[in-house]
């Protein structure tokens, strides 16, 4: 493994060898899986990985170059000054002097705990349902990034966060059922709650029933509610908006959604810290659409100049190989009122989304989905299970047209959301 001193030879060798300007981001992470499988603890990892990207600049082209494990500096070096050649140039985005060591948010646990968490969950899911079979992935996983450049900015951050994954199958003759639900948090799991969730699931699936047809009112669990989410994001992308691409790019300070919606980021709220972008700006807390009326857009250094908004330090790699562009963290739809059960209450007719097959929309918005799970709603309560059911309808369209927030917001990812009831969509299915 390289260590730290190591990536400053790293810069230096890149400036004494013609670079202009130069950054080093390096990343590494150690993970503790524990795996069970049909019921029973299958395997112990422990995983870890480093990787170190170089980023130049001569005669203001840019270049990146990327290594894993252990690194030959002089090929890294001539590898990013090359392809640096083959670029156009591109003003220098790098940000100035600071110093700044970050505390360590998050603990591990040991790796016993690990596994009588796993343990426990199964064991709640088969005294209630003894012919499911489960399987499941508990972990806690530790990640460091460091990053410097030649302007002096030297900022460093470890992160340790906890999380599983539990999935049930239920076969009844030729009916096969997967119910599957998951975790991430910061200091502990709860597997008491977690198998609540999955035999609620279970519960509402005993029978299989016809999807309601037509326009109805569509209940997106917290799991669900990405797609809605994720299109939001794209949209509030301010590379986005630049190019035209988003449907918002001239709707600053109008109203975008309904104004139950306000939609933000915090850096130290949830699971996740993210005490600086990988462009080393602090991020901050933000809010982007505030009861439905849109404050700003996403940015990084480029983007914010060409914006003429600033940076909201929200400049991301999507991979260590990539250069960074704006990209959303810890997104926090604002929860509203009331357990999900007083939501389901509040449907005369309606479908419950819980999970989906296949991705989103897009920054389009337009989607037609397939519904892995859900549910028919009848007169405020869950009749049963509705199968070969498919949801479409536009994002946007359903966004302005939400009903009701419910108070049970969860973490999916760095998203953090409640269950949400919307208009304006079409089910179709097998009656």
């Amino acid at each position: 493994m390289t260590n730290d001193f190591h990536i400053e030879q790293l810069l230096e060798l890149a400036l004494k060898s013609g670079a202009e300007a130069a950054e080093v981001f390096q990343s590494r992470s150690h993970s503790r899986p524990v795996s069970f499988e049909a019921n029973r603890l299958k395997q112990l990892d422990s995983v870890e990985s480093e990787g170190v990207a170089l980023r130049v600049w001569t005669a203001g082209r840019p270049g990146l170059a990327v290594a894993y494990g252990a690194v030959d500096f002089q090929a890294l070096v001539d590898r990013a000054i090359a392809i640096s050649q083959l670029n156009p140039p591109e003003e220098i985005e790098l940000n100035d002097s600071r110093v700044e060591v970050y505390p360590d948010t998050g603990s591990a646990v040991e790796i016993d705990r690990l596994i009588e968490w796993g343990k426990t969950a199964i064991a709640l899911l088969q005294d209630a349902y003894p012919e499911i079979i489960c399987h499941a992935e508990w972990e806690y996983d530790v990640e460091s990034t460091r990053l410097i450049n030649s302007r002096g900015l030297d900022c460093s951050h470890t992160d340790t966060t906890l999380s599983c994954y539990v999935e049930t199958e239920w076969i009844r003759g030729d009916d096969f059922l997967a119910v599957s639900d998951g975790q991430t948090r910061r200091t502990a799991l709860d597997p008491h709650h977690l198998a609540q969730q999955i035999l609620q699931r279970l519960d509402w699936a005993k029978e299989n029933v016809p999807p309601p047809i037509g326009r109805v009112p569509i209940l997106f669990t917290a799991k669900a509610a990405d797609l809605l989410w994720g299109t939001v994001q794209a949209a509030l992308n301010g590379k986005q908006a630049i190019e035209r691409a988003s449907p918002w790019s001239d709707r600053l300070g109008e109203r975008v959604v309904s104004p139950r919606l306000t939609l933000s980021q915090h850096p130290n709220k949830g699971p996740y810290s993210c005490p600086f972008d990988d462009e080393g700006t602090p991020t901050r807390p933000t809010v982007f659409v505030r009861e439905g009326i849109l404050q700003l857009f996403y940015t990084d250094l480029a983007i914010g100049r060409r914006l003429g908004s600033g940076t909201t330090g929200n400049g991301f790699r999507p991979g260590l190989d990539s250069y960074p562009s704006p990209g959303a963290y810890n997104f926090i739809v604002q929860p509203g009122d009331g357990t999900l059960e007083e939501a389901i209450a509040l449907l005369d007719k309606g479908s419950i989304v819980d999970e989906i097959l296949g991705h989103g929309s897009g920054i389009s918005g337009e989607f037609s989905i397939n519904v892995a799970l859900g549910y028919a709603v009848e007169n405020g309560e869950v009749t049963g299970r509705i199968k070969d059911t498919m949801v479409s309808g536009n994002v946007y369209t359903a966004l302005k047209e939400v009903a009701h927030l419910a108070g049970d917001a969860e973490w999916n990812g760095s998203c953090y959301t409640p269950s949400a009831i919307v208009e304006g969509l079409s089910v179709t299915g097998r009656c």
